[in-house]
């Protein structure tokens, strides 16, 4: 009688499942943030003769807002506004309402005025690296932005009167035009550090400003 076996598998241990929610992809920073860490402050660091690195200044927060003056009762208007903020920013707006009344605008405190976004990390970064390659160099006639729209504080305001320079909007989206501010909030020691830092970052301010500032 011929004896049989049985053959004997090996079972490979079963692969261990991906929790929900989490990806094993490798996130990497945006190209100015981290340009910021590795270049920009430890050469700023060096060039302000600053004592320790959190002296150095840095970019907080990015505040694009849209002025709708007297036509915040427009409704289509409001919509229009309102996506305009979010097709650049990636975040949905939030309305800005009157601090006082006016008489004279007719406006009353708590009036709808505009329409606001407010960037922090990756994404300030991600909106500032498109606004300085992308949007800035579309103006037309463009020779470079104002060096003298920094506050005391140091933060940096910067206005567009036409939303059809951004990309990311299609022509049907800009038929009806509108303005937007853009406004840096930077920390910093003096205004000199803040603009010191907008150079590094590559803000082309017009040439004529920094020959009057020499």
């Amino acid at each position: 009688m011929v004896a049989t076996t049985k053959a004997t598998t090996t079972k490979k241990p079963a692969a261990k499942a991906i929790p929900k929610g989490k990806t094993t992809a490798v996130t990497t920073r945006p190209r100015l943030r981290e340009e910021y860490v590795t270049e920009i402050a430890p050469a700023l660091l060096k060039e302000l003769e600053l004592g320790n690195v959190h002296q150095v200044p840095r970019l907080e927060k990015i505040i694009v807002n849209i002025g709708l003056g007297r036509a915040k009762d427009d409704k289509k208007l409001m919509e229009i506004a309102a996506n305009t903020l979010r097709k650049i920013t990636g975040q949905s707006p939030v309305e800005t309402t009157a601090r006082m009344s006016i008489a004279t605008f007719k406006l009353r405190e708590g009036n709808k005025v505009g329409l606001k976004v407010t960037l922090r990390g990756d994404r300030m970064y991600e909106f500032l690296d498109r606004l300085l390659t992308v949007v800035l160099p579309r103006l037309r006639d463009f020779h470079g932005v104002s060096a003298k729209a920094f506050d005391k504080q140091g933060n940096y305001s910067l206005g567009m009167t036409d939303q059809s320079v951004f990309p990311e909007l299609t022509f049907e989206e800009t038929t009806t035009t509108h303005g937007l501010q853009a406004v840096m909030v930077i920390k910093c020691r003096e205004q000199a550090h803040a603009r010191a830092l907008l150079n590094k970052f590559g803000m082309p301010f017009e040439k004529r400003d920094e020959k009057e500032d020499k």
